[in-house]
């Protein structure tokens, strides 16, 4: 889609007036750049990861010679025919030969030449008999077993032949590539240049990591991402470096990189905000300027392709998720293509999918997901978080693509994800709500049995959902049932698991967290009914809401109010934040005065902490899993004094059977 005229000084609002298909986009960008290959001679030890630009021809034998493959004896067939235990036959050893030797000796009939693996075989040979049927004395040898000809040779050629093809043009060095291009001789190889591509950040809110934090600020995620990913590619990523929201820091960024390198990359300000200058700048500097502003995608609309003078520019958004996705979709096979590398296949993994994902309205859904293998085939838990969610990719293994056309893919169909580089097998899959102190139980897992967890954060009940259906071998649950005020254990039965299955884990301390200095006073949590204080409650099923409601409950019914109104009487009771740290960043930011969490978060925040009650948090075991040698480990290092030491370090935690403080 053609892009209008920009203002440099306007505030005028950018519209996505239509919006184009990623394969649309791919087109136009080829269509409008130039994307050929380079090509240079690099030496062989500088090769690892490049694709050749040629075919690779052999210019010698492999091996070159008729060389020996054991350790023995070079003799003439003919000479030992027949010998055996019972009939061994004896030779005069006229010689020594060892690897690198010249073909000094002759082994006429009668005799024999002591010979070293690799050593060339001797004129008048023509196998060679193993030390372990053999008995010297002196210069005699007896041989206990005949030998067919050529049996223990190597001959010339047999491996790689002169002239032979050895490696296709587009295929990516490795070691074994390595290995067959110093066996034929090459010292150096012809190989494509990498693509050189700039990357700019764009934004005020922008930080360097390392860099501190102050209020409303960010780390810069998308500039070190954005060279990892150039990188596996197939590209050199470089980062020119950062430019702030204002139509002249952007332009001189632009400006400075479109000439040095062959793609330039720009991540934020391509949206439609009044502070996104990115295209106008885009419009007013390049020619043929933007071709493609907006893409039918989720997330990643508000993506930019342009370009000027046959130079690639394509503005990323913002968010890192967004931002890495189409990189994956659209930059990737554009540096593919530059690099030689176009032809490597992307990483597929059937499975059936774990729940409903209702589609994305008219726009290509391009979901992260957890990759986690059944009793059956693998299963696809979608992860659903925001575009600005950067963990999301961390912890996803891939993602899958839901069509534009699809109003919804059901529970149990089949898809088909697109794998990150470089995952991993696991030993040990673990699902069910996220703790710290579980993260320092499977570190110590993997610092003591080198054994490696999945772990999939998808709360207490869906781990035990996750580990009734055979997919994870171990749910960490935290649940609280109102009724008996008992964790965890009655849940079990709703899930068909015995209680057998259950390993009590630890506990952890929760109370109510207040600014430094507690200003408003609170005593308890019915202290904030009627008060004008900000409360910040957390998400209805979680255990942490149980305790909530069941103490407010108890205040409100001391005060005569009925439970079914509490909302109209405690401020910010239907601000449901996920998770402690939301509840603790919150206090801390001045965006609400009390909330409840566990005492780690509020020593984190420097909040004050007024205790409540200890907190079970168990584990719950596959049965199917029982006997693996991951799930036994994972057990002594619960019970390990390592472990307890560990875990009683963490404000407010405590091992199983002591208390929290």
């Amino acid at each position: 889609m053609q892009g209008n005229n920009g203002n440099s000084s306007g505030n005028a609002r950018k519209i996505f007036h239509r919006l184009a298909s990623i394969e649309e986009s791919y087109s136009i960008l080829l269509a409008n750049t130039e994307h050929g290959t380079k090509e240079e001679q690099l030496a062989l030890s500088n090769a690892r990861g490049r694709v050749l630009a040629t075919d690779v021809f052999s210019g010698v034998d492999l091996p070159p010679f008729d060389r020996a493959e054991m350790d023995g004896y070079a003799v003439s067939s003919e000479d030992i025919e027949g010998a055996s235990d019972q009939r061994p036959v004896s030779l005069e050893v006229i010689s020594s030969i060892s690897a690198g030797d010249g073909p000094s000796v002759e082994v006429r009939r009668g005799a024999c030449a002591e010979i070293a693996t690799g050593a060339p075989i001797p004129r008048g040979a023509d196998s060679v008999v193993m030390v372990e049927y053999t008995s010297r004395n002196g210069d005699t040898v007896t041989f206990f077993r005949g030998v067919a000809p050529s049996e223990n040779v190597a001959s010339s050629g047999s491996d790689v032949q002169i002239g032979e093809m050895v490696l296709r043009q587009g295929t990516v060095i490795g070691t074994r590539e390595v290995a067959i291009l110093s066996a034929i001789g090459l010292a150096s190889v012809r190989v494509f240049q990498l693509p050189r591509v700039g990357i700019i950040s764009t934004g005020n809110e922008l930080v360097p990591p390392g860099g501190s934090l102050s209020f409303g600020k960010i780390y810069d995620v998308n500039s070190t991402s954005l060279m990892a990913a150039v990188g596996e590619a197939g590209g050199e990523g470089i980062y020119y470096g950062h430019a702030n929201d204002d139509y002249d820091s952007i332009r001189s960024a632009i400006e400075d990189t479109i000439n040095e390198f062959d793609l330039v990359l720009l991540s934020g300000g391509t949206s439609a905000g009044t502070g996104d200058l990115a295209y106008r700048v885009i419009e007013d500097l390049c020619t043929p300027g933007i071709l493609v502003h907006g893409l039918k995608v989720k997330p990643g609309k508000p993506t930019i392709v342009a370009s000027h003078k046959g130079k690639a520019i394509i503005g990323l958004p913002g968010y890192p998720v967004s931002a890495l996705v189409i990189f994956d979709q659209l930059v990737k096979p554009f540096i593919g293509l530059m690099s030689g590398n176009s032809a490597r296949p992307a990483q597929l993994q059937r499975g059936r999918l774990a729940q409903r994902v209702n589609g994305a309205k008219g726009r290509r859904w391009l979901l992260p997901v957890h990759v986690i293998k059944s009793r059956d085939a693998p299963v696809v838990h979608p992860i659903i978080a925001s575009s600005g969610a950067t963990s999301a990719l961390a912890k996803a293994d891939g993602y899958i693509v839901v069509s534009e056309e699809v109003e919804y893919v059901d529970a149990g169909e089949e898809v088909m994800v697109r794998l990150f580089p470089g995952e991993q097998s696991p030993d040990l899959v673990v699902m069910g709500s996220h703790c710290p102190g579980l993260d320092i139980l499977l570190q110590l897992l993997y610092r003591q049995n080198g054994m490696r967890a999945k772990t999939a954060n998808i709360g207490s009940q869906g781990g035990l959902a996750a580990v009734s259906r055979g997919e994870a071998d171990i749910a960490g649950a935290h649940l609280l049932d109102p009724n008996t005020m008992t964790y965890n254990a009655p849940f079990l039965a709703q899930f068909g698991l015995a209680g057998s299955c259950l390993m009590k884990g630890y506990r952890r301390l929760q109370g109510i967290m207040v600014p430094r200095g507690n200003p408003c006073g609170i005593r308890c949590l019915g202290d904030i009914i009627g008060r004008d204080v900000i409360f910040v409650n957390r998400n209805r099923g979680s255990g942490t809401r149980v305790l909530i409601d069941m103490e407010l409950s108890k205040a409100a019914s001391a005060r005569g109010i009925d439970f079914g109104t509490i909302a109209k009487h405690v401020r910010g009771y239907r601000w449901e934040a996920k998770t402690h740290s939301a509840v603790g960043a919150a206090i801390s930011q001045g965006r609400a005065d009390v909330g409840v969490g566990v005492k780690s978060v509020a020593v984190s925040y420097g909040l004050d902490f007024i205790p409540i009650s200890d907190e079970e948090y168990d584990f719950i075991i596959n049965p199917s899993s029982a006997e693996k040698p991951a799930v036994a480990a994972f057990k002594a290092c619960l019970k390990s004094e390592a472990f307890r030491k560990a875990i009683a370090a963490l404000p407010g935690y405590s091992p199983w059977g002591d208390a929290a403080t």
